[in-house]
């Protein structure tokens, strides 16, 4: 497993999100970066009061760790003591317009690695629209093009 290549496709998925929404609003978005004292760290990209969404946000995190907390490893006890590594993108749409839906989703990745030198790691994520007004083509059409992507 290369957490590096994955490091670098998420940054990537980051910017491209952003930069499409800016061409998009017409407005840019806020960059904020931060560390983790206990390892790792990760930028924030926030748009307040844009022309087409009132709120949004984007967030890409890496973090790592000495030793795997024990409800990490509750239904993986192997993994008990392993040094890990997570990351992901995140994100948080709020629209100006009320027919369109408040939009999250996030996928992500992680990895512990054994004292043998063996790597266990899993990507996972997910997707939801909100609307504030429903209707069953939109949701038919949101469920029918995740299925197909």
């Amino acid at each position: 497993m290369d957490s590096a290549a994955v490091k670098k496709f998420l940054f990537e998925l980051q910017d491209t999100i952003v930069a499409r929404l800016e061409q998009v609003d017409g407005n840019k978005f806020r960059r904020d970066s931060w560390d983790r004292p206990e390892g790792g760290g990760g930028r924030g990209c926030i748009l307040e009061e844009g022309n087409v969404l009132e709120r949004g946000g984007v967030a890409f995190s890496h973090v790592t760790g000495d030793k795997m907390p024990p409800s990490a490893t509750a239904h993986r006890p192997e993994l008990a003591g392993c040094t890990w590594e997570a990351m992901g993108v995140s994100l948080v749409f709020h629209p100006r317009n009320p027919y369109a839906p408040t939009v999250h989703m996030n996928v992500r990745m992680f990895m512990a690695k054994k004292n043998n030198g063996e790597i266990a790691f899993w990507f996972g994520g997910g997707m939801d629209l909100t609307p504030y007004y429903g209707f069953e083509e939109d949701a038919v059409h949101f469920h029918q093009t995740a299925r197909t992507r």
